[in-house]
């Protein structure tokens, strides 16, 4: 039995500033039948607050610890094991505050940095790779946020964070050592654990297979694709990674996993 449900944002609840036809219907429903909800995103460029306030603003009322992102889950994953840390950040501003509220620092001397953190990053230069390289090249660690190709927007994708986490790579010959966001384990953690469910009792929905999908089905979690963002038919019959269920979009679920809602 379903209690509770992971929804990702872009591509499945929302395409730029815009609901997907339906959502708020549906996720309305949901809470007037007491089903939990949390809200996870891999992008980096707000923080939860901001995510929180836009779902309102939209029409789905939304506590700030129902929003889970990457940059939240990064910012305390290397707080926890690594306290005071000195980080140097390819990333934006969002990220940064995030990282320095934990107790984190922020550097640019490529001697003393702990951690390379790569990013969604709008203002990526040759400057943040030569500083980055130095660092890894000294002995820091190389982690990052998500590892998204590409993020969907109305009218198509903009590039993501795997473009900086693989110019990095390129230039150092070091793999990323750890990634937070979907598909990771703790990402997913930080789901269950504001659901307060156990995986067999949740539901994730999302339209990356290589993430979304990915993560649910790692964990244990029954996982619906929908075909409002990024993924396609094709990619999906292409994909080694399968769905529990495919939707057209969010608006479909209850008639294909037979889900009641009371009005």
């Amino acid at each position: 039995m379903i209690k509770g449900f992971i929804f990702d944002l872009d591509g499945t609840v929302y395409l730029s500033d815009n609901l997907i036809p339906g959502v708020k219907e549906l996720v309305n429903g949901l809470k007037q039948n007491d089903y939990r909800m949390v809200y996870l995103s891999n992008k980096p460029l707000q923080r939860r607050s901001t995510y929180a306030k836009k779902l309102t603003e939209l029409g789905i009322t939304t506590p700030e610890d129902q929003v889970v992102n990457s940059s939240y889950v990064m910012a305390n994953h290397i707080s926890k094991v690594a306290p005071g840390a000195r980080v140097y950040v390819i990333g934006e501003e969002p990220l940064i505050e995030e990282l320095e509220e934990v107790g984190l620092r922020i550097s640019e001397d490529p001697e003393r940095i702990d951690y390379v953190i790569a990013s969604f990053d709008r203002d990526f230069h040759y400057d943040k790779l030569q500083i980055a390289y130095e660092a890894i090249m000294n002995g820091a660690s190389f982690v990052a946020t998500n590892p998204d190709r590409t993020c969907p927007v109305e009218g198509g994708e903009v590039p993501d964070a795997a473009g900086m986490i693989g110019a990095i790579e390129g230039v150092t010959g070091k793999r990323v050592e750890k990634i937070a966001g979907k598909p990771s384990k703790l990402m997913v953690k930080a789901a269950l654990d504001r659901l307060e469910v156990k995986p067999e009792e949740c539901l994730m929905v999302g339209d990356r297979l290589e993430t979304d999908i990915k993560m649910g089905n790692d964990s244990g979690i029954k996982t619906a694709l929908v075909l409002s963002g990024v993924s396609d038919l094709k990619g999906l019959k292409e994909s080694s990674v399968k769905p529990t269920y495919v939707l057209e979009d969010l608006s479909r679920l209850p008639e294909k996993i037979n889900l009641k809602i009371s009005e």
